[in-house]
């Protein structure tokens, strides 16, 4: 958080490029909104304890930061390419976080991301007040914040006049890619997942399992070759997205990759409490970590069964 706070200023100071005032208007509304989010999933995860209202609201707000920059920006070309792969994003994303029970008519119901009450039960969170400065801080306020920014790509182009050309093209289908390099990762987890709890559902115990159901843990298709196969394609997605501002013509290097850089950061810390769990959780997780790289996929991966 306090590498934000510092970092995003002095980039936009030093290497830019300056927001002109109607970029600056429409970072003003993105702001409100922004802030509205932050009260929303602060107020309702104090009164709920359900603290995964920002994890619903992740894959919509890019969409709607997108779309509002690209009608503020004269909706040419590419901002409304960067605004339709946000949305294609978004649609997965959603779809992917729904289908595990996360929305309910209720809006303040659903399915609570198991890691939050894990980090609740720990020592460093207990009295209550200090989960609620977290809540406050980190999850309604930073989170939210972080999910803005992955969007600053598009405010910097909003008003270039530069056209589409080679440089956006590759980044759409990069961004293409790692999107659907994500959706195949999801739906092997998801088939993984569903196949061992529908088995141990039936009375089975976890070591009664065929194998690779019995490790607990999914070792096959893309999570044979990296740990982590969807966060590295969501990391590679708005790295992607960054790199239309190459298309824009604003250089290998301005402020606007601060989302990028800190969705990484974010993905580091997140991925290693995941594996803090799954490894207290399952005796082979530690050997898998030895084996398998994190992130970046090995060509060829060992085989797992």
């Amino acid at each position: 958080m306090a590498f934000s706070l510092i970092a995003c200023p002095l980039l936009y100071i030093f290497v830019g490029p300056a927001l002109s005032p109607a970029q600056l208007e429409t970072l003003k509304i993105l702001g409100i909104i922004c802030g509205c989010s932050a009260l929303f999933c602060f107020v309702v995860g104090e009164l709920t304890g359900n603290n995964s209202q920002m994890d619903k609201l992740w894959s919509l707000l890019p969409v709607v930061y997108t779309w509002v920059i690209a009608a503020r920006g004269g909706m040419s070309t590419r901002l409304v390419v960067m605004a339709c792969l946000a949305t294609l994003w978004g649609a997965r994303l959603t779809f992917n976080f729904a289908r595990k029970g996360a929305y309910r008519l209720k809006f303040w119901e659903g399915e609570e991301d198991y890691r939050w009450p894990v980090l609740r039960a720990k020592k460093e969170f207990q009295p209550h007040w200090k989960w609620m400065l977290f809540n406050l801080f980190f999850i309604s306020c930073y989170q939210n914040a972080l999910v803005l920014m992955t969007t600053f790509p598009a405010l910097v182009l909003s008003g270039v006049d530069v056209p589409f050309g080679w440089v956006d093209a590759l980044a759409a289908a990069l961004m293409l890619g790692f999107i659907l390099y994500e959706t195949i990762a999801d739906e092997q987890q998801w088939a993984f997942q569903s196949t061992k709890w529908k088995m141990l559902g039936e009375g089975r115990r976890l070591e009664e399992l065929p194998a690779p159901y019995n490790k607990g843990f999914n070792t096959v298709g893309l999570w044979r070759f990296s740990r982590h196969p969807n966060y590295f394609a969501e990391q590679g997605t708005w790295c992607a997205f960054y790199l239309f501002t190459l298309g824009g013509g604003l250089g290998i290097l301005n402020w606007s990759i601060i989302g990028a850089l800190l969705l990484i950061v974010l993905f580091l810390g997140s991925s290693a409490f995941a594996e803090e769990i799954s490894g207290s959780k399952y005796p082979e997780y530690a050997a898998y970590c030895r084996e398998v790289p994190k992130f970046f996929p090995r060509i060829c991966g060992k085989k797992q069964g």
